[in-house]
């Protein structure tokens, strides 16, 4: 009896230990250089509705059930899905900041198939006149216990090629269609 107390005791020291030095957060962004002006590309970006266009999330469930609250391009808009895939579930994402011209951050309320919040981002760095780099990134933490999914997860791996193919999709769309189709004016 007192062997396996013991070795509940370790194993229990062991959990709490990788608890301890777990990640407790991440973060996974992604980078696109597009062919258009910073003020053109932050235009297009600041409405949350054009996710929907590019977002390789927004395109999973092409029957997915979507509605809005607020004014596009504002903090406190929020754009709101329902799907019956569970690879798409149902959650919002609220703007929740907008430093013009350079920044967007969002926050990510998952409800379905599990609950979660996460925050996402959006910036943009003007390398010329006609040329600007987007990023577009994720962060996220887990508390302890379940931090120690950290180490099981490669959030790299999971969320990495999503935005890579969304960030694809925002080039070919600034890249090919005429800025008066997709920007309101500023």
């Amino acid at each position: 009896m007192k062997k396996i107390l013991i070795a509940v005791v370790l194993v229990l020291f062991l959990i709490i230990s990788v608890m301890l030095i777990a990640p407790k957060s991440y973060t996974v962004q992604r980078q696109v250089d597009v062919n258009k002006s910073d003020s053109l590309v932050f235009s297009y970006l600041k409405l949350l509705k054009n996710q929907d266009e590019f977002s390789v999330w927004a395109r999973m469930d092409p029957g997915m059930k979507k509605s809005y609250r607020g004014e596009d391009g504002k903090p406190g808009f929020v754009s709101a899905w329902d799907s019956e895939d569970e690879n798409v579930g149902s959650g919002e994402q609220e703007i929740v900041s907008i430093e013009d011209g350079k920044r967007i951050d969002y926050e990510l309320r998952f409800i379905k198939p599990y609950e979660a919040v996460g925050k996402a981002y959006m910036e943009i760095e003007p390398l010329s006149a006609d040329s600007t780099r987007v990023t577009w990134g994720f962060e996220g933490d887990m508390p302890y216990p379940m931090n120690i999914m950290l180490l099981f997860m490669d959030m790299e791996e999971q969320l990495g090629p999503a935005l890579e193919q969304g960030l694809d999709n925002l080039k070919k769309i600034m890249n090919t269609e005429s800025p008066e189709d997709k920007a309101p004016d500023v």
